[in-house]
């Protein structure tokens, strides 16, 4: 037996749903003769998945958009933002399927797989606890301070910090089967994990840099354009932690494969976010969360993009006058 899973591609609760994903398969549905193997997914401009992707004896999709094919055997998501069609959403809700679960209550796809497959299919996932309550903190922003999310001290901020940096497709489809078993404070002191986090390190303090230089926060919400700069994967926390006093980011990006608009909310506000991004950004093909969401565009559609997230500013900046 062949299981294909894919997964939010760097993203820690995208790893963290495979890792737990495998252990709970492995446990509850097949205990011999499987292997697995992984493939991340990403959100880009135009189409999401490639069917030749689909080529396991069953295939799973994990934190990421429904699919229609025939071929998936198994799909778990949170996102308000998870269908990419009304028809889509009218697959799912007929389909009856026993094995695609969908709830955008939860902050994260790792602690639904949890609870999902506990109670449908008696699966324990304490062995696997620490993960998958980092897994919540990560994706829903639960941290206490900003400074807890940008000064990378705990084990899950440094994997979060590689998974989220790495261009190496190999990564973490090797780190997910540790993901499934080891402690956190474990993983990072691998070899191939340990080797990346000192380099990481120092990149991540210059990005907090290049944003300081490249931000301006006025009316609620800040503002930053880094298009000239590699930093895809920069920890998007570092907006609040520069300016605690706004409510909402927008940050301009690029990398090889797209031009991304990303839109978040300050966990930490001090007043109560009211805009559901991820409906401003499904206005432009994005999508997300109510706190948090983001929008890709061909790398070539940069002025594109750029007219978007100036867009997308003014309306949060009108919100919070």
């Amino acid at each position: 037996m062949r299981v294909r899973v894919l997964y939010h591609d760097k993203c820690f609760d995208g790893a963290c749903s495979a890792a737990l994903f495998t252990r709970f398969y492995r446990e509850r549905v097949r205990h011999e003769d499987v292997e697995f193997a992984y493939t991340g997914l990403v959100h880009r401009a135009g189409a999401l998945f490639d069917e030749k992707q689909f080529d396991g004896d069953e295939n799973a999709i994990l934190d990421f958009k429904y699919s229609t094919s025939p071929k998936i055997s198994w799909w778990f998501d949170h996102h308000q933002s998870a269908f990419l069609t009304p028809q889509d959403a009218a697959h799912y809700e007929s389909s009856q399927s026993t094995r695609k679960f969908y709830d955008p209550d939860y902050r994260s796809c790792t602690k639904f797989i949890a609870h999902t497959t506990a109670k449908r299919f008696g699966f324990d996932p304490t062995p696997v606890e620490d993960m998958v309550n980092w897994a919540d903190i990560i994706d829903g922003a639960l941290y206490d301070k900003a400074s807890t999310a940008v000064e990378m001290k705990e084990p899950a901020m440094k994997l979060t910090m590689v998974i989220e940096s790495t261009q190496d497709p190999t990564f973490i489809p090797r780190l997910i089967p540790l993901l499934s078993s080891e402690p956190l404070a474990e993983i990072i002191r691998e070899p191939f994990v340990a080797e990346l986090i000192p380099p990481l390190l120092e990149r991540h303090h210059k990005s907090i840099e290049i944003i300081r230089q490249h931000s301006e926060a006025k009316e609620g919400t800040v503002y930053f354009d880094v298009t000239g700069y590699d930093l895809e994967g920069y920890n998007k926390f570092i907006p609040y932690y520069l300016h605690p006093e706004v409510t909402y980011s927008v940050g301009l990006s690029r990398s090889t494969f797209r031009t991304k608009v990303s839109v978040g909310s300050n966990p930490w506000a001090p007043a109560e976010p009211t805009v559901n991004l991820a409906k401003v950004c499904e206005r432009y093909g994005g999508g997300g969360h109510a706190r948090v969401g983001a929008i890709s565009f061909e790398p070539n559609h940069f002025d594109e993009a750029r007219a978007a997230a100036r867009e997308i500013v003014a309306k949060l900046r009108a919100a919070g006058r």
